[in-house]
């Protein structure tokens, strides 16, 4: 039985098309809800409309769900539409009358929020532990790639020389911007919606929000109600361009390492443990995880999209587009994470061939530092360009090597990693 039911009928198709999957996807939230159940019963409690033992026994009554659905078996059925729906039915068979009181003071809609954001607030926190580790390996790495010279490229050419460990390092950097990133973001969703009802507020009782917004760990309560509405979807949105992000910087070291860990380049080595194979070509070690990861950019970045689609074009006000942002959100979280894990392994099992890094600078990598050196002999550097180049132009049309005698940069010279 729905929670709106009232006596009257409505159609079975509609039912189930309305539910859609959001029963499965409410499983996540179960254990968020029963803690923002709890503190809402403390709080009734605390001004009058629940009795002590009624408290007790609904807080009792959903620790023991949120064990229940830690073994499995707290199951949310398609015709509950919900885990609200699933929560309130067991306390009420379970527990009584009780069970039919603790919805006093609140809507679905300030239910799903309040769970939504302690899930968020989780999911960011797990993220940024994930993120963070992976950093803690391209740093580590970086360093032992300090003395390890190689080409940088642009335009898919090689510019000018790097270091190995420089290279490395700036994915770290871009980790650091994304931790960033999370941080701001994570203050932004620390504020409780509980209390704030279907977005109009809950008339007749004062409830205490701020009793509710303590106990679960919230910074702030959201003051507007209809504010509360109006951040569903748009939170979710902010998280999933968080996510994009990293997943992008992810896509990039998989296209740098694809490219490198080709026999052509030669850079870099992946273990045997970290690679597929063909089932026709024997000698295959094929770098799937890349590919993957290279590939599932798009489709966070595709999540992103869908979300910030869903919620356009809204009036303000609860509308029931905004319960179909939950699956992007979800399905983007966990293919940011994995991807993040598994690029740390890739970067920890990876050996970096240093003979072949050197073998690429090529003469032409140092134009640029000859014409440096020659701005410092005293000509000015348009004039030591035209020299340096008509030098690299005639070495290619003998089919020498170009006299730019440049060395290897190190640490001092590039920045270190």
């Amino acid at each position: 039985m729905t929670l709106w039911e009232k006596g009257g009928g409505t159609d079975p198709g509609v039912l189930r098309f309305s539910a859609g999957e959001e029963y499965l996807l409410d499983s996540r939230l179960v254990p968020h809800d029963c803690r923002a159940s709890i503190a809402h019963a403390r709080m009734l409690g605390s001004i009058g409309v629940l009795t002590a033992a009624e408290v007790d026994a609904l807080t009792a009554g959903l620790e023991r769900i949120v064990d229940l659905h830690a073994a499995g078996e707290f199951v949310i059925a398609p015709e509950q539409e919900d885990c609200h729906t699933a929560i309130e039915e067991w306390l009420t068979a379970e527990i009584g009358e009780a069970g039919e009181k603790i919805h006093l003071g609140r809507s679905r809609n300030d239910q799903v929020l309040t769970a939504l954001r302690l899930w968020q607030k989780e999911a960011l926190a797990e993220t940024d532990r994930a993120l963070e580790a992976f950093r803690q390996v391209l740093q580590a790495r970086a360093g032992d790639l300090e003395s390890v010279p190689m080409p940088g490229y642009t335009h898919w050419q090689r510019a000018m020389p790097t270091i190995a460990g420089t290279w490395l390092g700036a994915f770290a950097a871009a980790g650091g911007e994304e931790r960033e990133a999370l941080a701001r973001t994570g203050e932004l969703i620390d504020a409780s919606p509980l209390g704030t009802g279907a977005g109009f507020g809950v008339p007749v009782f004062d409830l205490d929000r701020e009793m509710t917004a303590r106990e679960l760990g919230f910074a702030r309560i959201e003051e507007n109600p209809i504010h509360a509405q109006l951040t569903r979807g748009k939170h979710e949105a902010a998280i999933l361009a968080v996510l994009s992000q990293i997943s992008f910087t992810l896509n990039r070291l998989a296209c740098d390492l694809l490219l490198f860990t080709t026999r052509e380049f030669g850079f870099v080595t992946l273990p045997e443990e970290l690679c597929t194979g063909s089932s026709m070509m024997p000698q295959k070690r094929n770098p799937d995880v890349l590919e993957l990861i290279r590939a599932r950019y798009s489709t966070v970045l595709a999540r992103e999209f869908e979300v910030r689609s869903l919620i356009g074009n809204l009036i303000s006000g609860y509308q029931r587009d905004l319960g179909l942002t939950k699956a992007p959100l979800f399905s983007a979280y966990d293919t940011t994470l994995g991807s993040l894990k598994m690029m740390r392994l890739v970067v920890e099992g990876m050996v970096v061939n240093a003979e072949a890094c050197r073998a690429a600078l090529t003469p032409e990598v140092y134009a640029t530092e000859e014409a440096n050196r020659l701005v410092a002999e005293g000509l000015s550097f348009r004039e030591a360009y035209r020299r340096v180049a008509d030098r690299i132009r005639a070495a290619a049309e003998t089919g020498e090597d170009p006299d730019t005698t440049g060395s290897a940069p190190g640490p001092d010279r590039n920045g270190s990693p």
